[in-house]
C-alpha cells in the first residue's frame, strides 16, 4: 500500500477504489449566497432516508433545531446572524439597483448567513481507511457509503473524520451519515435535497462541471462588488484530496463551523508504520546484543 492511497492527488477514486469502466464523479455545489434557510433539504432528506426525527426543540441560537450534522442528521442548515462586517457588502433581496450590491452605509446592521451542510464524500475519506468490517465503502460515483447491515458499532470512524460528520446513533451505536442518495443515483435521479432546494442553492451533478460553475459564481459575485465570496472544499489538492461536495461562502469557513484547513486524519499513516517498523527492529537488535555480549565474554573467561 502506498502513501498515494492516504494522501495526494487521486484524481479518479472510484477506479482506485476497483469499480472499472466507472461514471464520472458526482458531486455537490452548495451555493450559499441563495439559501434562503427553508429546510427543504432537510426534510427532503430526512423523508427519502427514513431517517428518525433528532430534535423537535429550537436551540435558542437562532432558527435551528438540530444543531449540527449527526446519525438523524444527514442535512444540516446552519443559520449564522452577524453585524455587517465593515466593508464587507450584503446581497440584495430583490432585484439589485444600477450600483449593484448595496454598500456597507446602506445595508442593513445585521445579516444572516445561512448554508445548507453534509458529508463532504472526501477523495481520501479518514472513516473508509479505518473501518474494520468494510462497511463504508467508495461507491461508482466516488461517493462514501456506510452499509448499516455491516456496522458493528465500533466507533472508529468517528474521531477519523477531520470535519465531525458521522455519527453513532445512540440506540443502537451504529454509525450513520449521508450517503448522497445512492439508491437514486442507481436509479439516474439525483439526491433529494438537491432535487427539493428551491433556490438551486444544492446543486448536483459531475464534479468537473460543478467545479467550473463555481468558479463562474465567484467571478460574477465580486464583480457584483461581493467580494468576500470564496470556495471552500474545491480544490483537488487540499488536505484531504478535494471534497465531493464543495461550497461557495460568505465568511470565513469557521463562521459556518467548518474547519479552515482539513486534513485527512490517516494521512500519516505510512510513515507511523514505518517509524513503528524501525523502532521495532531497533528493540530487536538491542535485544539480541544484550544477550550476545555476555555470551561472548563468557566464552572468552573460559578460553
Amino acid at each position: 500500500m502506498t502513501d498515494d492511497l492516504f494522501s495526494g492527488p487521486e484524481h479518479d477514486p472510484a477506479r482506485d477504489a476497483g469499480h472499472e469502466n466507472a461514471p464520472p464523479r458526482v458531486g455537490f455545489f452548495t451555493d450559499t449566497s441563495v439559501c434562503i434557510g427553508c429546510k427543504a433539504c432537510e426534510v427532503a432528506c430526512k423523508e427519502w432516508n427514513a431517517i428518525p426525527e433528532d430534535g423537535l426543540t429550537l436551540t435558542g441560537m437562532s432558527y435551528d433545531n438540530t444543531g449540527g450534522l449527526g446519525a438523524s442528521t444527514w442535512r444540516h442548515v446552519a443559520f449564522v446572524e452577524q453585524p455587517v462586517p465593515s466593508g464587507r457588502t450584503t446581497l440584495p433581496l430583490v432585484e439589485p439597483d444600477a450600483a449593484g450590491a448595496r454598500s456597507r452605509a446602506e445595508a442593513p446592521g445585521m445579516r444572516w448567513l445561512m448554508s445548507s451542510d453534509v458529508c463532504k464524500h472526501c477523495t481520501h475519506a479518514a472513516c473508509l481507511d479505518v473501518c474494520p468490517t468494510g462497511s463504508l465503502f467508495r461507491t461508482e460515483f466516488g461517493t462514501v457509503v456506510v452499509q448499516e447491515d455491516i456496522c458493528n458499532g465500533c466507533g472508529v470512524c468517528v474521531p477519523a473524520c477531520p470535519y465531525g460528520v458521522i455519527e453513532q446513533r445512540p440506540t443502537d451505536g451504529r454509525a450513520f451519515k449521508c450517503t448522497m442518495c445512492y439508491d437514486r443515483l442507481g436509479a439516474g435521479q439525483e439526491p433529494a435535497c438537491a432535487k427539493a432546494c428551491p433556490t438551486e442553492s444544492i446543486q448536483f451533478g459531475p464534479l468537473d462541471e460543478l467545479r467550473e460553475r463555481a468558479a463562474l459564481r465567484v467571478e460574477q459575485l465580486h464583480e457584483a462588488g461581493v467580494t468576500e465570496a470564496r470556495l471552500y472544499g474545491h480544490e483537488p489538492d487540499n488536505g484531504v484530496g478535494g471534497d465531493g461536495a464543495f461550497f461557495l461562502l460568505l465568511d470565513e469557513p469557521e463562521v459556518y463551523g467548518l474547519p479552515p484547513d482539513p486534513v485527512v486524519t490517516t494521512r500519516d499513516l505510512p510513515a507511523m508504520w514505518r517509524h513503528a517498523g524501525t523502532a521495532a527492529l531497533s528493540l530487536a537488535g538491542t535485544a539480541a546484543l544484550s544477550f550476545a555480549i555476555p555470551a561472548l565474554a563468557r566464552r572468552k573467561g573460559r578460553r
